[in-house]
């Protein structure tokens, strides 16, 4: 009898499924962190393809932070209404309007980092003990670190030197009240990883992601969308290039490369020449060397 052996591909998704599936056993009110950005939406072709034929047991959550790209906005939107699940959007406009966060000035202003008050109020309103992410540990040092179930404490803080055990692959989600979990079903996919799946899979995703013409602003080695959020020092100009967005974050952080990759395959082709990671683009994580893990402590996703 021919045994079939499972290819790299098919066994990172194997393992992603298995984690899902142990999220669905373990804990009663989780959700899909979801940005709009392709990992949250290889997430959630997961956990399609783990359920199915029910639909997905898991509620989606997202972080507004009203810098939006409008395209994320818009392929958010089509993908809930499609899936048929239900969505939590947690507003950081009115975290700001609360007075729960300070709202940055000046040139570099962002509210990337307000976020996390936003998350933290949105898992305590919703009773929230487990939100599912798209995290994956090649795109930065601090996560990878990570384990597949990242324990927060009361605070929502994350303890990188406390971290449970997962021997043969055995989660440990037992918390004390108020306590919560983050989980990480692709924390071993690789960005080409992804990209690679996504191409055999057919998965849909914002047309952001391939070349497109764009009015950008050059600025530390990177192209800033143009936008209405974007403030402009003296003596830079709008400019108009064919770029693409390797990752989404918040329109004011997130840069773009010049590009000309249009398809799946030309994206593939691109990612395996490249050196650059596809983070080193993302102005939020130039703010110093520890700024990503420092988030994180704090409670970030």
């Amino acid at each position: 009898m021919q045994q079939y052996t499972l290819n790299h591909l098919e066994e990172l998704e194997s393992e992603a499924i298995y984690v899902l599936r142990e999220v669905f056993a373990q804990f009663e009110r989780p959700v899909i962190l979801f940005s709009g950005g392709k990992d949250s939406i290889l997430v959630s072709h997961l956990a399609r393809k783990a359920f199915y034929p029910a639909k997905i047991p898991f509620q989606f959550l997202h972080i507004d932070t009203g810098h939006n790209f409008p395209e994320t906005i818009a392929f958010r939107d089509k993908l809930i209404k499609e899936l048929g699940v239900n969505l939590i959007v947690g507003s950081v406009q009115d975290s700001i309007q609360e007075g729960r966060v300070l709202e940055e000035k000046g040139l570099n202003a962002s509210r990337n980092i307000l976020q996390t008050t936003t998350l933290l109020d949105t898992i305590e309103k919703f009773e929230i003990d487990c939100a599912i992410g798209g995290g994956r540990r090649d795109e930065e040092k601090s996560r990878a670190k990570e384990r597949f179930f990242s324990h927060r404490d009361e605070f929502g803080q994350w303890d990188p030197k406390n971290q449970r055990p997962e021997l043969w692959n055995i989660f440990n989600g037992r918390k004390q009240m108020g306590e919560h979990f983050r989980v990480f079903p692709i924390s071993n996919w690789t960005e080409m990883d992804v990209w690679q799946y996504i191409m055999e899979e057919k998965i849909e995703i914002p047309s952001l992601y391939f070349s497109h013409h764009r009015e950008v602003v050059e600025r530390h080695g990177t192209f800033l969308p143009h936008s209405e959020f974007l403030n402009l020092k003296d003596g830079e100009k709008i400019v108009k290039k064919q770029i693409r967005f390797r990752t989404l974050g918040d329109i004011t952080i997130t840069g773009g490369v010049e590009s000309s990759a249009a398809t799946l395959e030309e994206i593939v082709a691109e990612v395996a020449a490249t050196r650059v990671t596809e983070r080193g683009d993302r102005a939020d994580d130039k703010r110093s060397e520890t700024a990503m893990e420092d988030r994180k402590k704090e409670g970030y996703f």
